[in-house]
């Protein structure tokens, strides 16, 4: 079990070294080393509207990331440091996205991240749409999770 808590601007180098090495990978064919000042960006623009960032934190330290809006319903990143991988962190903050957003959730995952689209899979999300990632002019899915709503009791009949 992790310990779940907001991020702070001191996290940021852990962060930041995390992702790096999350992403690095991930996709081996692309130095994120390189877009760490897109990352920078996207933290200062998303706090700066909104969105939350909340870090997972195991025996070793900081064992992963999740950035999303609630407003706008939105997965933007999330991010688990290899040695956390398969021991829930990627549930967990799954998991309080998912509650803050209680309405539903959707996000872009690269259509060849297999190990991603199994996870988001195993969380409920379904295949939306398809795009490209701007950046690496990748192929995405959008992916949406719903809540299920449970069907009302049925009625004896009178």
């Amino acid at each position: 079990m992790n310990a779940l808590r907001p991020y702070r601007a001191s996290d940021w180098p852990e962060v930041l070294a995390l992702w790096i090495e999350a992403w690095t990978r991930a996709r081996a064919d692309i130095d994120f080393s390189a877009r760490a000042p897109w990352l920078a960006e996207l933290f200062a623009k998303s706090l700066a509207e909104g969105a939350r960032i909340v870090v997972a934190e195991d025996e070793s330290g900081l064992a992963g990331f999740v950035l999303f809006d609630p407003a706008r319903k939105w997965l933007e990143q999330i991010a688990v440091h290899p040695r956390a991988q398969g021991a829930g962190a990627a549930r967990e903050l799954i998991g309080h996205a998912k509650a803050a957003c209680p309405a539903g959730l959707a996000l872009s995952v690269n259509a060849d991240n297999c190990r991603a689209l199994a996870f988001y899979a195993r969380e409920g999300f379904a295949k939306e749409a398809e795009g490209v990632n701007p950046l690496s002019g990748l192929p995405t899915l959008r992916l949406r999770w719903t809540p299920v709503t449970p069907s009302p009791a049925p009625q004896p009949p009178r």
